[in-house]
């Protein structure tokens, strides 16, 4: 797939969800020194699908980095947010992964 130049639609890959935090691991950071902290996020809604209630529960492997890995670390499990980002493989190449740009407390 090749990726348009200037002027022309760019692929999108944003993501919003309202969802707690399940786990959290402990902040690390990078050979150069930007902190990072994976979690695992949980969203449980009910969406219509073909005019159907159709209940929606999922967990998904999240990133953040630098100051926002540092906030992050310090939230409670079970802290529900709304966060925004884009989807990615995972760092370790299997599943994908939400790397979290913005969040707020809902």
């Amino acid at each position: 797939m090749s990726v348009p130049g200037p002027g022309v639609n760019q692929p999108l890959n944003r993501c919003s969800l309202t969802a707690a935090v399940v786990q959290v691991q402990g902040l690390r950071y990078t050979p150069a020194g930007i902190p990072v902290i994976n979690l695992v996020l949980e969203h449980e809604s009910v969406i219509t699908e073909l005019d159907t209630p159709r209940t929606v529960k999922l967990q998904i492997k999240a990133v953040a980095f630098g100051a926002l890995a540092e906030v992050l670390a310090r939230q409670g499990l079970e802290t529900v947010c709304e966060f925004h980002g884009f989807l990615a493989n995972a760092r370790n190449g299997k599943g994908t992964a939400f790397h979290i740009q913005d969040f707020s407390k809902t």
